[in-house]
């Protein structure tokens, strides 16, 4: 139960989850702050960890405070943490599916992979090639499932790697700095959890659309 209350609370408010671990210290908070994005990339059966806000928090907790001028989280400390973090979970991900991926799709083990989102992620595979897994960063529960799928679908490591790196790079940085500017902003501030549910709610539009597309799309057969 301890772990689940953990999830619940880092998804209810990643902010006062970090401002906790900044009480154990830096390292500490840059340590929980590679763990969740390394999971949420790297293990297929926690796609819900909430990556988007996670990295949004961590940039505000990196801007220097408007009247002390000092940052919580040094910048330059926390970057390295997160480009690092997606890009090792994508390596794990990639060989949990390039080796175990058909036996753990069988067993049903993992519940929001559903023949909807794989089927989703299999045609962004077959239709970019390996653009998609570049593309696929930006969009939750697909982020997790790609590199997985990746793995599972044969595509080789040495064509699925330089996406996988520039995509962990350009999503990490883009919701860090973006935290980073704009999360000291009075308006931002008064409304943290608001802006974090919208980081939520934008970040999982396209996946609800594509699922919808994917369920009411399909062309029903001609009357005779």
């Amino acid at each position: 139960m301890g772990f689940v209350n953990f999830i619940v609370e880092l998804l209810k408010d990643p902010r006062a989850a970090i401002a906790s671990w900044i009480a154990m210290g830096v390292a500490p908070t840059l340590g929980f702050i590679f763990l969740i994005i390394f999971i949420e990339t790297g293990v297929v059966f926690f796609p819900f960890l909430p990556g988007d806000s996670l990295l949004f928090a961590a940039g505000f907790f990196a801007a220097p405070d408007a009247a002390t001028g000092e940052s919580a989280l040094p910048l330059m400390a926390l970057l390295p943490v997160v480009w690092c973090a997606p890009i090792i979970g994508d390596q794990c991900n990639y060989f949990i599916g390039h080796f175990f991926g058909r036996r753990i799709i069988e067993s049903g083990k993992v519940k929001a992979l559903t023949p909807e989102r794989l089927a989703k992620t299999e045609s962004m595979i077959e239709k970019w090639g390996p653009l998609a897994v570049f593309l696929g960063r930006f969009f939750p529960f697909i982020r997790t499932f790609m590199p997985f799928i990746s793995g599972i679908s044969g595509m080789r490591w040495a064509r699925f790697t330089p996406f996988s790196v520039l995509g962990g790079l350009c999503w990490s940085t883009l919701f860090t700095l973006l935290g980073y500017f704009f999360g000291g902003i009075p308006v931002v501030q008064e409304n943290f959890e608001l802006v974090i549910v919208a980081i939520l709610v934008i970040s999982l539009i396209p996946t609800i659309v594509g699922l919808l597309k994917a369920k009411f799309g399909k062309k029903r057969p001609a009357a005779n």
